[in-house]
C-alpha cells in the first residue's frame, strides 16, 4: 500500500540519522486493540435519524524496529456502510526514534483518506530534551514514493520552549498557520495552582486564568480583547470520570460529562434569557 511503503521509507531515513546502535533488535509487537466508537445526536428531544449512528472500528499494533526506532500503525474503518470500497476511513503510521542518550527525539506521523488517496498528511514532531525545546510541523505531500521528497507543503509549524522560574514553569509557543497566513503566540504560567494562559495575535488577545480550588474543582474565567467572556468549571468525580461545564453568556451554556467509557455532550444556545434548541452528543467507546 502506498501509505506503508512511504512510512517505510521515513522510518529508514530516521533510523540512518545515527549510525549509534546498528545492531538490530529484534521487532516486538503489542497486541493489537479494536475500539468501536458510536455517536448519537439528538436536536430538540428528537433523534435525527439513524444517521446518528457512526460506529468506528479502530486498529492499531506496534512495533520495534532497527536502529530502536519504535513504529505504530493503524486504520479507521466505518462498522456502518455496505460498501467494500468506501469500508476504510483512514490508515495512519508514526515512526519516532530517540538519539544522544535521550536528548533529542524525533517522529514522523503519515496520514491517508482512504477515499481520497492523491495526498498524504504529514506530522513532524522534533524535541531537544535537555534545552525543553520542541518543534511541530504539519503539512501534507504527494502520495508517491516519486513526488513524496519534491511535493511536500507545510500548512502549521510551532516552536515550543519551556523555563523554569523558582520552581514555576514558564512557556512560550510561536505557532504560524500557513494557509491563513496567521500567526499567533500562546505563553502560560504555571504556579502550583494557578495557571495563566495568554494567547495574541495581531487581531485578538485572549487570557484565561485557571485556578485550582482543591483536588476536585478548578475554574478557568477567559476574557478576549473584544470584552467577551467565558467561565469553565471543571470538577472530578473520581476513578477517571469528570464533568466540564462553560458558560458563555449570552451565547450558550457547554457541558461534557466523562464516565468511563461513555462521553456526553450538551449544548444550550442562550437567546436572550431563554436556553432552548439544545443538542446532545453521545459517544461511547468499546474496547475488546
Amino acid at each position: 500500500m502506498k501509505l506503508i511503503k512511504l512510512l517505510s521509507t521515513v522510518s529508514l531515513s530516521i533510523a540512518g540519522v545515527s549510525g549509534a546502535g546498528a545492531g538490530a533488535p529484534a521487532a516486538a509487537s503489542t497486541r493489537p486493540q479494536l475500539s468501536v466508537r458510536t455517536c448519537i445526536t439528538i436536536r430538540d428531544g428528537n433523534f435525527t435519524d439513524f444517521d446518528g449512528l457512526e460506529p468506528t472500528i479502530t486498529w492499531e499494533n506496534s512495533q520495534q524496529l532497527p536502529q530502536e526506532v519504535d513504529l505504530r500503525y493503524g486504520i479507521d474503518l466505518s462498522a456502518k456502510t455496505t460498501n467494500l470500497a468506501s469500508l476504510p476511513r483512514r490508515i495512519w503510521g508514526r515512526a519516532s526514534r530517540k538519539f544522544v542518550a535521550d536528548r533529542f527525539s524525533l517522529s514522523t506521523r503519515l496520514d491517508m483518506d482512504v477515499q481520497r488517496m492523491d495526498r498524504v498528511a504529514f506530522q513532524i514532531d522534533a524535541a531537544d530534551n535537555d534545552n525543553d525545546l520542541k518543534l511541530t510541523m504539519f503539512g501534507s505531500a504527494a502520495a508517491s514514493l516519486k513526488r513524496f521528497a519534491t511535493s511536500p507543503r507545510v500548512s502549521h509549524i510551532e516552536f515550543t520552549k519551556g523555563f523554569d522560574n523558582d520552581g514555576n514553569r514558564i512557556t512560550v509557543n510561536p505557532r504560524y498557520n500557513v494557509d491563513y497566513d496567521h500567526m499567533d503566540v500562546v505563553m502560560t504560567y504555571d504556579a502550583d495552582d494557578t495557571l495563566i494562559s495568554v494567547t495574541a495575535s495581531k487581531d485578538d488577545q485572549v487570557v484565561t486564568i485557571s485556578q485550582q480550588l482543591n483536588d476536585e474543582n478548578m475554574i478557568s474565567p477567559t476574557i478576549s480583547r473584544d470584552g467577551s467572556l467565558s467561565l469553565a468549571w471543571d470538577r472530578k468525580l473520581g476513578d477517571h470520570n469528570s464533568v466540564r461545564t462553560t458558560l458563555n453568556p449570552n451565547r450558550s451554556v457547554e457541558v461534557e460529562w466523562k464516565d468511563e467509557a461513555w462521553t456526553a455532550n450538551v449544548n444550550f444556545p442562550m437567546e436572550e434569557d431563554s436556553m432552548k434548541g439544545a443538542t446532545v452528543h453521545i459517544k461511547r467507546d468499546v474496547r475488546f
